[in-house]
C-alpha cells in the first residue's frame, strides 16, 4: 500500500513537471510601479507618455513632474518614492539618460 502511494505521488509530480518547466516566471513589480499603478494610472494612461506635446524632455524634467503631481495629489511621497516612480517611468516609457 505504501509503495502504491509513493508511485501515485511520483506520477502526479512527473505529470506537473512539464508545465512547470514552461511556466513564465512571475515578475515582481518594483516600488515605483506599485506606487504609479496605485495612485497615478487612473488619470495617466499610455497615451499621456507618448503624446506629441509632452512636457518632459529629460530625466530632471521627469523627476520634477513626478514631484509636482504627487504634491498636487496630496500623496506625501518622500524622495525615495519620487525617485522610484521616476525610475519606473523612465525605464518603461522615456529612456532618458539617468543618474542611476
Amino acid at each position: 500500500m505504501l509503495r502504491r502511494s509513493i508511485v501515485v505521488v511520483l506520477f502526479a509530480l512527473f505529470c506537473n513537471f512539464p508545465a512547470a518547466a514552461f511556466a513564465q516566471p512571475v515578475r515582481d513589480p518594483g516600488r515605483g510601479e506599485l506606487l504609479y499603478s496605485t495612485h497615478c494610472i487612473a488619470c495617466h494612461n499610455i497615451k499621456l507618455h507618448w503624446r506629441d506635446k509632452k512636457l518632459v524632455k529629460n530625466w530632471n524634467g521627469l523627476s520634477a513632474e513626478v514631484r509636482r503631481w504627487q504634491k498636487t495629489s496630496g500623496l506625501g511621497w518622500n524622495d525615495e518614492d519620487i525617485s522610484a516612480v521616476t525610475r519606473y517611468l523612465n525605464d518603461r516609457y522615456y529612456h532618458y539618460a539617468a543618474p542611476y
